[in-house]
């Protein structure tokens, strides 16, 4: 059956073909033909043991339009039924680090194409797709992309999938089909784990196609995607990421992340974000020369921050000047969620005491407290100024918070009790989301009095009160519902422990504990937890913790972990519930 291709109108010839080849193929092709053209070092049999085991999912090629509203539209209109698109994060991210252009410039999107079939569910084709004007600044990433074809790939969908098979197939793709492990994750939004596989061997390869090359010939697919229902941590942790940076490059870009700090913070200070446009609006940006004088800096090194500043993808180049990046803007005083005052305090404070990041390895002892002469608690106490950049630094971190009051039951609860809850951020969301909650924030005095005005312009406070304490000692009775937002991290399990069999003795049977914290993988994928881990260690005397530590923190307690959901900026929301007095620990 001859593929229509209406849909290639405008499109760039290689484009198409890779787009009509993927049509055609998964039309016609098993999980044996998936195999034959990626793993070709295995033997008859042994494809058919592999294919046995997986059916075809889809065939996936990266493409650039100089329309992706005209190509959807040309699908539509020949009949295929066409996904709306969604952006793809990962192929952006690999292609930001191939080409060395800021993720910003690059919305790349996934567009699912249902190639309708007479005997079957229709089969799909994936589509990458990042739009390509003629004369665009984009075009050598897509002439070299076109050559190389680093997106291409079959993917197979595992049946039935349990450790034994999923472990005998991953062997055998490697170890006799030809293939080489290239990574892997879970995607918890589909409960899917995925394991990517290379052909190096592919004729598609750079080594084999020059540049400039235009030909489809041969086999465009690089790449193979093994795709199985549930978490498989083990698997995961046994198919390493290619290493495909120049290492020592790839160390001396780790090594200089002090500078980025230092440049992020500078800008920050100077309110250099303030001053800039947003990319897309219709502000015309201020030339160097008046920004530097309107800030007060020499009009050589401000240039110099800025690129700098560019290449970080905070900032891109416009005309005389430069525009604000989605990621630059919240730099901005007054943006929603304004990163600014995290800034300055990782570029302050924070960053002095990492300079004694060896005195916390070699002692188990923060660093802030070497190098200040007391806890950071207590060093902001006594000044002001810190102590309200340091709430205004946790408050940016709002969108952690967004989702809680949504993934809660609250329907018979009446009263939610925010332990150490700064400056009611969360627990203002709360009230937000239920009207029929009243609120206690509990907290040091200093901080309620930089909360009572919060609340208050939130037009709370007829629903909340203020009471003063600390939750070392006790923690107010009384509440339903009772919020540690990002607390436990700050100290170590002795007095996490004492914090929550405080919270124990107040709470009454079936009342609930959310937690909200950021937590430790345990399968070495990437996760902001990690980076906060060694923050506790330096700054605080904490430490971040595995859903399982966690877990055995709160059994002790007396608490049954209910429920962990994902939240954003890697956070996570822990639902447990007081245990009856007198109930035995779950065995």
């Amino acid at each position: 059956m001859e593929v229509r291709r209406g849909w290639a109108t405008g499109l760039d010839p290689v484009d198409e073909a890779l787009i009509d080849e993927s049509l055609a193929f998964v039309r016609d092709a098993d999980a044996d033909g998936v195999l034959g053209r990626l793993a070709t070092g295995l033997t008859r049999r042994q494809r058919a043991s592999v294919a046995a085991h997986c059916a075809m999912a889809h065939a996936a090629v990266l493409v650039f339009p100089a329309s992706l509203e005209r190509l959807i539209a040309g699908f539509r209109a020949e009949g295929f039924a066409v996904a709306e698109p969604v952006p793809s994060v990962v192929v952006r991210d690999r292609l930001s680090r191939r080409h060395g252009v800021a993720a910003s410039a690059l919305d790349v999107r996934i567009v699912h194409v249902h190639v309708p079939a007479p005997d079957r569910r229709p089969d799909l084709v994936e589509l990458f797709v990042l739009e390509v004007p003629p004369g665009s600044e984009l075009t050598p990433i897509a002439v070299r992309e076109r050559v190389e074809r680093n997106e291409s790939h079959l993917a197979l969908e595992v049946r039935g999938p349990d450790e034994v098979v999923l472990r005998g197939l991953r062997d055998l793709l490697v170890e006799q089909g030809g293939l080489v492990a290239d990574g892997g994750g879970f995607n918890p939004l589909e409960d899917c784990t995925v394991l990517y596989f290379l052909n190096p061997a592919s004729p598609a390869s750079p080594a084999s196609s020059g540049v400039g090359e235009r030909s489809v010939e041969g086999d465009h697919y690089r790449r193979l995607e093994l795709r199985a229902g549930g978490r498989h941590l083990d698997i995961l942790a046994e198919h390493p990421a290619r290493a495909t940076d120049d290492p020592a490059k790839r160390l001396l870009s780790l090594m200089t992340g002090a500078w980025t700090t230092q440049a992020i913070a500078v800008a920050a200070e100077l309110g250099l974000a303030d001053q800039l446009p947003a990319t897309g609006t219709p502000a015309v940006p201020v030339p160097l020369g008046e920004l530097a004088d309107r800030l007060g800096v020499d009009p050589d090194g401000l240039a110099r921050l800025l690129h700098y500043l560019a290449t970080l993808g905070l900032v891109t180049p416009s005309e005389d000047s430069y525009r604000l990046t989605e990621p630059g803007e919240l730099l901005r005083r007054d943006a929603r969620h304004s990163l600014h005052p995290l800034a300055l305090l990782y570029g302050g404070p924070f960053y002095q005491s990492f300079g004694a990041l060896a005195h916390a390895v070699r002692t188990g002892s923060e660093a802030f407290k070497k190098l200040f002469g007391q806890g950071h608690f207590d060093y902001f106490a006594e000044h002001p100024a810190l102590a309200e950049l340091f709430d205004s630094a946790m408050a940016a971190s709002a969108p952690m918070f967004e989702p809680v009051p949504g993934l809660v039951d609250l329907s018979d609860a009446r009263v939610v009790v925010d332990v150490a809850g700064g400056n009611g951020e969360l627990l203002s969301r709360f009230l937000n989301h239920a009207p029929h909650l009243r609120g206690i924030l509990f907290e040091r005095a200093h901080v309620l009095e930089r909360a009572r005005q919060r609340l208050a312009d939130a037009g709370q406070s007829e629903r909340c009160d203020l009471v003063a304490g600390d939750f070392t000692e006790n923690v107010p009775t009384g509440g339903d519902v009772y919020l540690l937002s990002r607390i436990l991290h700050d100290w170590d399990d002795e007095q996490c422990l004492t914090i929550l069999r405080r919270c124990a003795a107040g709470i009454r049977h079936g009342a609930r504990l959310l937690i909200v914290e950021r937590l430790l993988t345990t399968d070495g994928t990437s996760s902001l937890a990690a980076a906060w881990d060694l923050h506790m260690l330096c700054n605080v005397g904490g430490r971040e913790r595995t859903a399982e530590h966690y877990e055995r923190l709160l059994t002790a307690a007396g608490f049954d972990l209910v429920s962990i959901s994902d939240l954003p900026l890697d956070g996570s929301l822990l639902q447990a519930r007081r245990r009856r007095q007198g109930q035995r620990d779950p065995a």
